[in-house]
């Protein structure tokens, strides 16, 4: 049986979701996927046909104003069609976000990525990890740093480049590939 397929649909305006996005897709390779990355914001008639064939797709985006970009709202309104013909309907769906505050609103964004995925008639994969940096033993070195269950969220200075992604958030995010990836293996028809 060959493995799952899993699409990174994200958008990065400064580097920063590029990190967790390279990050998603290592994890899922990881995990045994075929794996493709699509930035949104340059998409072809391609990259559409490797979305609708995938078995999982996994939306990222930086937080700009308490809301996904400009670029992957732009993204998910050209989605209507197959939103209409329910062409993602029975896929899996997980997100990612960035943004320059602790906080940022990211929940928002993350939340906004699954009722996109619900609209489609997609199953939410969430990030099945427990809070780290936490309690005084903890560091914000930990997985899941920032304490959010919905999806991997990530924290980078804003007038920092992409090294600015921290090593606990994009192995956050790495996690979220992993667990994408197998969660697509077992939910996956076996093929002869």
């Amino acid at each position: 049986m060959t493995g799952p397929t899993v699409a990174i649909a994200h958008h990065s305006g400064h580097g920063h979701a590029a990190v967790l996005a390279e990050a998603v897709r290592r994890g899922a390779a990881d995990g045994g996927a075929a794996v493709t990355a699509v930035r949104v914001d340059a998409i072809t008639d391609g990259q559409w046909q490797e979305l609708d064939a995938a078995d999982a797709i996994v939306f990222g985006a930086p937080t700009y104003m308490g809301t996904a970009s400009a670029a992957f709202h732009t993204f998910a309104q050209a989605t209507t069609g197959r939103w209409a013909a329910r062409s993602w309907s029975g896929k899996l769906a997980a997100g990612f976000t960035v943004s320059g505050a602790k906080s940022g609103d990211k929940l928002h964004t993350l939340q906004y990525f699954g009722l996109l995925a619900a609209q489609h008639g997609m199953h939410w994969v969430n990030l099945d990890l427990l809070p780290g940096w936490n309690s005084s033993t903890a560091s914000e070195n930990d997985l899941n740093r920032l304490g959010v269950w919905l999806g991997a969220a990530g924290q980078a200075d804003v007038d920092r480049g992409p090294e600015a992604v921290t090593k606990a958030d994009a192995e956050t995010a790495y996690h979220l590939g992993r667990r994408v990836a197998g969660t697509a293996r077992l939910l996956r028809p076996a093929t002869v």
